[in-house]
């Protein structure tokens, strides 16, 4: 009897001792790593898609607009991808096409640049392809140029604005008290060039001038400076 009560004491201790709760503690554990280790992974998946298309909305050139690339951006914050602003971006790019023929026809290719901003295409010609230093009135050597700028205005059914910009350098003339007038002289002069064309509905231009307040560029060195002296087309979204 009595080695009976001990065989089944002991077989009571190894059911208790087998029975315990440790291994659903280690288990539980278990499945709550891989849990996070999935929610850090589609979390780090999602950071990367973002970062991936702004890196391919930093470039103009490298990718083609009408297979879906995007421009650098200048002005604004761009829509995290959203499908309104590529489906803009879409509708503008045969005229992103058109200008970038004209560059490439003038080899201007140091004084013309084409990108997409929050606002809309935009065209920015340096003022040394457009004008002399210190003045407003359009050099010769800029009208065939501007010719060829026409052509696409009048077939571009959007709103242009045409944004006169200057560095921060103080001029202080007869015609130019400050940089406010040479700006929106610049501006002005382009606006009347390519509407006396006869090309242009001038009820879908403006013309604007930003003297010294809207650089691209700080206006810390010469080459800043030259780059901040601009003509700009903005073609609408809209």
């Amino acid at each position: 009897m009595e080695s009976m009560s001990i065989s089944r004491r002991d077989r009571k201790i190894g059911r208790d001792e087998t029975s315990g709760g440790g291994w659903e503690i280690i288990y539980s554990g278990f499945i709550l790593i891989l849990l996070c280790f999935f929610v850090m992974m589609c979390a780090f998946s999602t950071v990367e898609v973002t970062r991936m298309e702004k890196f391919v909305r930093s470039f103009t050139h490298s990718i083609d607009v009408l297979k879906g690339g995007f421009g650098f951006q200048t002005k604004g914050d761009l829509s995290d991808g959203s499908s309104d602003f590529r489906a803009d971006q879409k509708r503008l790019g045969p005229i992103f096409e058109k200008l970038v023929n004209i560059e490439n026809t003038f080899g201007l290719e140091d004084d013309i640049s084409i990108s997409f901003s929050s606002e809309g295409l935009v065209m920015r010609l340096s003022d040394t392809s457009l004008f002399g230093l210190g003045v407003a009135e359009i050099s010769p050597k800029a009208r065939p140029l501007l010719d060829k700028i026409a052509d696409v205005l009048a077939e571009a059914p959007h709103e242009v604005r045409i944004e006169g910009h200057a560095d921060n350098l103080p001029i202080h003339t007869r015609g130019f008290p400050s940089n406010w007038e040479l700006s929106t002289a610049r501006a002005v002069n382009v606006l009347r060039y390519v509407i006396a064309s006869g090309k242009c509905d001038p009820k879908k231009l403006s013309a604007a001038g930003f003297g010294e307040f809207r650089p691209i560029y700080p206006n810390d060195s010469p080459d800043h400076r030259t780059k901040n002296r601009r003509v700009e087309f903005v073609f609408s979204y809209k």
